[in-house]
């Protein structure tokens, strides 16, 4: 495996870079007390951060997978809300109009999505559907003088920038059997908003819960296993951002292991601590291959199955278990806001859950092997 970046892709994220580092991580407090700013979609579609992977043909940037991972890593060192959000747009999202949308969906929607006037969402999880996708409940009739749209029933909850979406992508069921996807607009009637759904970590995302009465969805093409399949991707995505966590947190907690001293000598000095920065600095190597790994097969147009898997298994532990760590090293102050630490500890419990809980994870991995 080598993993590389041509030129366009290197200059790319060289201006993700900066833009983390002057418009991202100085803000990132402040978007957890309240949310992104209104314009924030045109600003990461401007540099095409929300087209990094659509083709060139629909008008995207069409970059490598591992192109995608890796904005996705460097952007949750700034802020991890704004980092899986992103994760989830371009794998699911944008993505979907590449696969799955017809001609004359693409040629209405898509400039808007490119321009960022447009904010999308994806809507799978119900209140009675989480990883068990196919537990939805959101029914699709047809509309009898409309040929290909669809009228929805049903709740969605826990929808990632559903606050700031104008368009959903919503999971309904045509029948006891057989689910597809829905382009659904939130500007009508049908939309019901039921709340933001504040959350522990994360927080600047507006998470959203909303019910659909008879609102009009317009067909997408595309098997319910066709259109799930485009998770493994955005794990890739989410595995990104669980890395970026983990490699944040680590500088933090080396940091302040050189400036704070206790017993006459820096805590850096302290074996116990040593060992705590030497182990966390192996996983997230370790992590950082397996994402490079999962991404390179993709980019080979190899299966990710398995490997996207264990990318994200492994890397949303790797994030849990380094920052907790360091915070540990923090100590007392760890626990306050006057570190930031505290928050990446609380951001990394969502790459555990998000996209695939670690425990469906598992039962990929292991469906597999036992093949």
């Amino acid at each position: 495996m080598i993993l590389s970046f041509n030129d366009e892709e290197k200059q790319f994220l060289a201006e993700v870079r900066r833009f983390v580092d002057d418009e991202v991580f100085p803000c990132t407090r402040a978007w957890e007390e309240d949310t992104f700013p209104a314009d924030i979609w045109k600003r990461c579609a401007a540099l095409g951060i929300t087209s990094c992977i659509l083709s060139r043909e629909f008008g995207g940037r069409g970059y490598s997978c591992a192109t995608y991972a890796e904005m996705c890593r460097i952007i949750a060192h700034g802020d991890p809300a704004l980092s899986m959000n992103v994760a989830a747009i371009n794998a699911l999202c944008v993505a979907h109009f590449e696969h799955f949308a017809n001609d004359e969906q693409r040629a209405k929607y898509l400039p808007g999505i490119l321009s960022g006037d447009i904010p999308l969402a994806w809507g799978l999880t119900e209140p009675e559907a989480g990883s068990d996708a196919r537990r939805v409940q959101t029914r699709a009739t047809p509309v009898d003088d409309k040929p290909g749209y669809f009228h929805l029933n049903g709740e969605k909850m826990f929808i990632t920038n559903g606050g700031f979406a104008k368009l959903f992508i919503i999971i309904a069921r045509l029948s006891d059997t057989d689910l597809s996807a829905f382009l659904m607009e939130k500007d009508q009637p049908g939309f019901v908003d039921m709340g933001r759904i504040p959350t522990v970590g994360v927080k600047a995302s507006y998470t959203q819960r909303f019910r659909m009465e008879n609102a009009l969805g317009w067909h997408t093409p595309g098997t319910f296993e066709e259109v799930i399949g485009l998770l493994y991707r955005g794990r890739v995505g989410i595995a990104g951002m669980a890395v970026g966590i983990a490699e944040k947190a680590l500088e933090l907690g080396i940091e302040y292991s050189k400036q704070r001293e206790q017993f006459g000598r820096q805590l850096a000095q302290m074996q116990s601590v040593q060992n705590m920065i030497a182990e966390s600095a192996t996983e997230v190597e370790a992590a950082r291959l397996l994402v490079h790994h999962a991404a390179w097969l993709h980019d080979q147009e190899r299966p990710i199955v398995k490997e996207a898997s264990y990318a994200k298994l492994f890397a949303s532990e790797t994030a849990r278990e380094v920052t907790n760590r360091m915070l540990q090293i923090h100590g007392g102050r760890g626990m306050t806001t006057e570190h930031l630490i505290e928050k990446l500890w609380r951001d990394a419990k969502l790459t555990e859950i998000g996209e695939g809980a670690s425990e469906i994870q598992k039962l990929v991995i292991a469906k597999q092997l036992l093949k």
